[in-house]
């Protein structure tokens, strides 16, 4: 394979990295954890957590996990937002040599119960603000274990309390529950100091997370990532990020915004084991959607790299406060999971002085894929150059590799990319070549010098805010409505999350309203998920076989 994009790298990045460099994660964090034992790791409500702290948590939960009698490779649940818990959490669950399998908080029962059944997950440590979704479908899972966190528990003191105290019964955020076998979070951090954590070997083809996703087609799927995959990921975006992180004055220990959530690829790779394998603070911002909170914390830091995306960005430019904050140490400023707009990018750059830049990658590579480079000052509008070690090639619909400049699907290979989906060869079969590649469902051209743009998407899925929605997971839940008899789901521009859902609904009982129907979604869907319009149609528009065209609704919106 011609790689034409090495000639398009800035100097100084190399066109490998060696993904061997770790034995696992655990080697990578526990590095970590010895070299800057008295440096702070993360920084949430203004509670500092440092290097040395986190070994030592992490080894007391990951005795308390091996005491449960879990065998090597357990699945446990993470069911929680950016909270000290997180980190302390993940770290505890690959040192007892299990795997960590990441949890939207924000799932109902429907979509927590699918993701804990198809896992196999036998532990859980749940923040006790979504403990009563787990009640609902504990019965019907293999979960044995409960952990139970609180918001200000690990922030202690007065202030954790006064915290626990606000969210339960000020702002009443934690619905009533009952797990009678549950342990709180503290206490099994107590039941493991008293133990040793027996040490498991781990090679690097072992599985470290399942990280779920509805893939390209929409059945909701743990990419297996193991630990070679994100180690690789780690050194890539290193490798990647020298131009801007050596530019003067050189920085250290750096600082990063940690506001995407961390259960999602791109934050828990590029923020949490990028960050430890820096020695740098994460700062964790729990709800990124209190603008005006958000800044607040920023005021308090001098922040290095801020990862996240497009609406973010423009949320802050758009609040009164953002002015005030000082950028004179920002260095890096990514983004990833949808499209960066230009006048987003144009009004960060002539605020901050520092470009978003522009990287794709998907839960399948671990997450990064490729990335605008890290010396740009210029918006390119496209996806950027292939990582180190990283090979893209663009596919005609036969699989067959096509011409400069010619749209195709985008395929990706490297130690980044997934061993597969967990227990699913039929779905691995079709998304992976023969000679390695993953085939995204994204469709791009690549011009001479390397650079990646995406044109379409073969598939119909519909990006909100960074997460993807998968129309065939809605249409059959919605579908299973009693007053509905068919229905068809879009994405349709958004001016704040890029794409919102649109339902095309057909009704069997003519008296459902759209707000009947708006409720019911509440209940099955996430939020992210959630149709933001619902349209009743008499009839949608099908194949001579009864197939619904949803590009025809989409068509129809476009004209419109």
């Amino acid at each position: 394979m011609q790689k034409i994009w090495l000639k398009s790298y800035p100097p100084g990045v190399p066109s490998e990295i060696n993904p061997d460099q770790y034995r696992s994660l655990v080697h990578l964090l526990e590095e970590a954890f010895h070299q800057y034992a008295e440096r702070n790791a993360y920084v949430c409500m203004d509670k500092f957590l440092t290097y040395a702290e986190l070994d030592t948590y992490s080894q007391h939960l990951g005795r308390w996990l091996q005491s449960r009698s879990l065998k090597k490779g357990a699945r446990v649940a993470v069911m929680l937002p950016n909270v000290l818990q997180y980190p302390i959490a993940v770290a505890a669950i690959l040192r007892a040599g299990f795997i960590v399998v990441n949890v939207n908080p924000l799932y109902t029962p429907r979509e927590l119960e699918h993701q804990l059944n198809d896992s196999g997950s036998e532990a859980i440590i749940v923040l006790e603000n979504f403990a009563s979704t787990l009640e609902h479908v504990l019965g019907k899972t293999s979960i044995k274990h409960i952990v139970v966190a609180s918001m200000g528990e690990m922030v202690g003191g007065a202030k954790g309390m006064l915290v626990n105290f606000v969210v339960r019964n000020v702002k009443k955020m934690v619905p009533p529950f009952s797990l009678p076998n549950a342990m709180r979070f503290k206490q099994a951090l107590a039941y493991g100091g008293g133990m040793k954590l027996t040490p498991v070997e781990l090679v690097p083809s072992d599985v470290a997370f399942l990280q779920y996703t509805g893939g390209t087609t929409g059945v909701s799927k743990g990419a297996t990532l193991t630990h070679r995959n994100i180690i690789a990921n780690v050194l890539q975006i290193e490798a990647w990020s020298q131009p801007a992180l050596l530019k003067e004055p050189v920085v250290a220990p750096l600082t990063i915004v940690c506001a995407l959530p961390l259960y999602h690829i791109f934050a828990l790779t590029a923020c949490a084991m990028w960050g430890m394998r820096l020695g740098a603070l994460n700062i964790l911002i729990p709800n990124p959607r209190d603008t005006g909170g958000f800044i607040k914390v920023l005021g308090k830091y001098k922040i290095n790299m801020l990862p996240a995306v497009n609406t973010l960005y423009n949320a802050l430019l758009n609040h009164p406060d953002f002015a005030s904050l000082d950028f004179s140490y920002l260095k890096i400023v990514n983004s990833g999971g949808m499209a960066v707009q230009q006048v987003v990018n144009d009004r960060w750059l002539k605020a901050t002085g520092v470009p978003i830049i522009e990287g794709y990658g998907l839960s399948e590579t671990s997450p990064v894929a490729t990335c605008n480079r890290a010396d740009s000052v210029l918006f390119s509008a496209t996806i950027g150059l292939p990582l180190p070690s990283t090979d893209i090639v663009i596919l005609d619909d036969d699989g067959q590799p096509v011409a400069l400049g010619v749209r195709g699907e985008i395929a990706i290979r490297g130690p980044q990319v997934m061993g597969g989906y967990w227990n699913r060869p039929d779905e691995t079969e079709k998304v992976m070549t023969a000679d390695g590649f993953f085939k995204s469902g994204d469709v791009g051209v690549m011009n001479e010098g390397g650079y990646v743009t995406i044109v379409d998407r073969k598939k119909d899925m519909i990006l909100v805010s960074g997460f993807n929605v998968y129309p065939n997971e809605l249409e059959g839940v919605i579908a299973s409505h009693p007053g509905v008899l068919e229905c068809a789901v879009i994405g349709v521009p958004d001016q704040h999350s890029g794409e919102a859902v649109k339902a095309f609904v057909v009704r069997k009982n003519p008296s459902l309203t759209a707000e009947q129907l708006m409720v019911y979604c509440q209940e099955q869907f996430a939020p992210y998920k959630r149709p933001k319009y619902i349209e009743f149609r008499d009839q949608l528009p099908k194949t001579n076989v009864g197939k619904i065209l949803r590009r025809m609704l989409r068509d129809e919106k476009k004209a419109a």
